[in-house]
């Protein structure tokens, strides 16, 4: 659920009757009863012993205490049953504990927990031949990382070793990571700090075709459209031309001649599952080639099928990136991520040397490995529950005024809470077209 950043939810004039709940399914899974600290124990030394910013993102009044998981489910401290919807941020792709990744987790625990990529070890050639297949050439070269801070850490300078240019431009509301040179690519205040962060890093307009200037219903990819109005054609969107001509007008004011990379998630994930008008992606990759940058899709959340319809985001958008960006769902929790690029790419990045301890451990692979072997059918499960979930949240939509909006594809979807519904959905497009006229 997205709530956009400063508005304030208000209640309906609307009586409406108390909703008569489903039970949640049954489950024959017997958890492990907790035996540990107590609950005020815990809350205690999180709040004296853990940074206090492991407080701030704890949201609830009353926190949620996870003892065990499976598959689908968690179980708490007290043995109260969970459905998880939010899976560890959009991380755990094929079920919590899942049988067959732990027993591959267990039996490697055993005989290699450990060692570097400075030697040669079966799990690291294994995998990156396993993933490089789910590629499109010429997208074959893999280097691993701990995490998707860390691989668009390295996917900017790969692509500014590459290009001998400097500058990136990503999108507003975008989120890269959290480490110093990705919250540079972050394009949300929530995540910045009063401290120099990575320069050369600029923002575009977000082509948000429900919050943003232009946009409507018949803009995006999706198996729900905004109830905006908007004078789009089926097979011509006027917002993409709108949104478009704003990315022009930045490279003509604010950045130089020549760039490095555009950096764009497929679905904005932590900016609130915001989907772009469908020709933006290839629209943008075009001019970003003419000006010398390379296209680089971050497919941390959108990739390993949550889309449902494409196994990684990019397809969806008919584009081949010159550099893709993975963590979260690669390897089910397990701290992994990765950059997939081509070999011309790649060789610039012997310019210098660059070691990684853990990317690419034996563990890491393995699992991850393990992950892929499992996926058989997820990608359809993403679509058909997916698909329904989004229709099912529309009709809720359509029935209370504090839902302005459900979007997404698959099971990366995003319902955003409104103040003003009517206002929200109804900004004219002849009006903002007006507005961008003026100003030139």
């Amino acid at each position: 659920m997205y709530l956009c950043p400063g508005v304030l939810c208000q209640k309906s004039a609307v009586k409406h009757p108390p909703p008569v709940l489903p039970q949640i399914p049954p489950c024959d899974f017997k958890p492990q009863p907790y035996q540990g600290m107590s609950k005020d124990r815990l809350l205690d030394i999180r709040k004296n012993n853990c940074n206090p910013m492991t407080m701030k993102v704890t949201y609830y009044k009353k926190p949620v205490f996870i003892n065990q998981g499976y598959m689908q489910w968690l179980w708490d401290v007290d043995g109260r049953r969970y459905l998880d919807l939010f899976a560890g941020v959009a991380t755990v792709s094929v079920g919590h504990c899942n049988p067959r990744v732990t027993e591959t987790a267990e039996k490697q625990l055993r005989r290699l927990w450990h060692t570097t990529a400075i030697y040669v070890y079966p799990q690291m050639q294994e995998y990156a031949e396993k993933l490089a297949c789910l590629l499109p050439d010429p997208l074959k070269v893999v280097y691993f990382t701990n995490s998707g801070s860390e691989a668009n850490d390295l996917a900017v300078l790969m692509a500014r070793l590459y290009t001998g240019n400097f500058d990136v431009i990503t999108l507003r509301g975008s989120y890269h990571g959290g480490s110093p040179q990705a919250t540079g690519l972050t394009s949300n205040a929530d995540y910045k700090y009063p401290i120099p962060s990575s320069m050369g890093c600029h923002n575009t307009m977000c082509p948000d075709v429900f919050r943003g200037l232009w946009g409507g219903s018949h803009c995006r990819d999706s198996p729900v459209q905004t109830i905006r109005e908007c004078s789009c054609s089926p097979g011509h969107c006027q917002a993409n031309d709108m949104y478009i001509r704003e990315l022009k007008e930045m490279f003509a004011t604010t950045v130089p001649n020549r760039i490095a990379a555009f950096f764009a998630e497929p679905i904005q994930g932590v900016g609130g599952a915001v989907q772009f008008p469908k020709n933006y992606l290839k629209d943008t990759y075009q001019l970003v080639r003419e000006k010398g940058g390379i296209c680089i899709a971050d497919e941390v959340q959108t990739g390993f099928g949550r889309t449902g319809s494409h196994f990684w985001g990019f397809q969806g958008h008919n584009v081949l990136p010159d550099m893709v960006t993975m963590a979260k769902g690669i390897a089910n929790g397990f701290p992994m991520g990765a950059v997939v690029t081509t070999a011309e790419i790649a060789r610039s990045f012997g310019k210098g040397v660059h070691f990684n301890t853990f990317g690419g451990n034996p563990l890491a692979c393995a699992v991850a490995s393990s992950v892929l072997d499992v996926k058989d059918k997820m990608q359809e499960n993403s679509t058909e529950v997916g698909t329904y979930m989004m229709t099912e949240l529309a009709k809720l939509r359509d029935k209370y005024e504090i839902i302005g909006d459900v979007r997404g594809k698959g099971l990366q979807i995003g319902v955003e809470m409104v103040k003003d519904k009517v206002k929200a959905a109804n900004i004219k497009i002849h009006e903002m077209k007006a507005f961008i006229y003026n100003k030139n």
